[in-house]
Formats: C-alpha cells, structure tokens, sequence
C-alpha cells in the first residue's frame, strides 16, 4: 500500500472516532440527566477554582502594592526643586516605559506615585495621568495614595480605599 493511502486511512479513522464521541456526548447530555448534574457541578466547581484563585491573586497584589508604597516612602523623595524636576522626569518617562509594555503594572503605577509625590501640584497631575495613563494602572495608582496618608489630592484614592477592589486588583 502506498504511504498516502495509509495517511488517508489513519486520518478518516481519527475523524469518525471523533465525530462518533462528538455524537455519543451530545446524546448523553441531552438525555440523561445524572450527565447533565455533574456537568452543572463541575461547572460551578471551576467557577469556584477561578473565583479563589483570582481572590488570592487580588490579596498578593495588594499586599506587593503595600510593600512598594512603605518602600518608596522609606526611600524618601528630593527636597531640592532641581532635584525634584529630574526626579519628577525620570519617574513619568520609566513609568510610561512600564505602562507601555504592560509586563509590570504595579511597577508603572510605582513611578507615576513617585512622580505625583514630588509635583508642586498632585491634583492637576491626576487629571493628566485620567487622561493618558491605562485604566489597570491607574486603579492600582489611586489604592497606592490611598495607601500614603501624608499625600493629599481629593479624593481620588478615596473610592479604592473604601471599596479596596477593582478590575484586576481584587
């Protein structure tokens, strides 16, 4: 016999088996109800899984973004308006770096912090980071200067505070 037609063979076969299970599951879920609960289980049973695992993720996530504010806040920040300038220059240009390649969105948040901590003016500079920095790192943003209680802008980490979640901070 010649390869090809031993290729057309195997393959035919695979096929129907296939089609053969594709039929035999959908005969079983649409007829026995015992199938049907344990699909309806195992369902909710991943939903579950999902739901703690995305939980237990939120709670590492706020636990790192705590850590990084007491790091910054322990570093300290410029005292010199010079100083303040190029820390100011530094800090947006690597956090727009950070934000830009999406790996690290705690880390962007980070530096757009630092940033807003030395700006003469922290509210004006939240309405700029509302209109250019992304939704997922300004959430993780406002539960940082909710997290610094010596940094006042309104009340823009006031609403992460009290609800303490958010798209991918939960």
């Amino acid at each position: 016999m010649k390869t090809s037609t031993i290729v057309s063979i195997s393959v035919g076969t695979v096929v129907t088996g296939l089609l053969a299970y594709a039929v035999y599951f959908d005969y079983r879920r649409r007829n026995d109800p015992e199938f049907r609960k344990a699909l309806k289980r195992e369902s909710r049973r991943q939903a579950r899984i999902a739901k703690e695992e995305a939980e237990t993720q939120g709670k590492q996530q706020r636990e790192e973004i705590k850590t990084a504010v007491q790091e910054a806040i322990e570093e300290g920040f410029p005292t010199d308006i010079e100083e303040k300038e190029a820390y100011f220059m530094q800090q947006i240009a690597q956090g727009e770096a950070l934000a830009g390649d999406g790996s690290d969105p705690v880390g962007a948040a980070l530096c757009f912090y630092k940033g807003l901590k030395v700006y003469p003016e922290p509210q004006s500079l939240i309405g700029i980071y509302d209109n250019t920095v992304p939704k997922d790192i300004l959430e993780i943003l406002a539960i940082m200067v909710a997290q610094d209680k010596n940094l006042k802008v309104g009340n823009f980490g006031a609403s992460s505070e009290t609800s303490d979640s958010g798209p991918g901070v939960e």
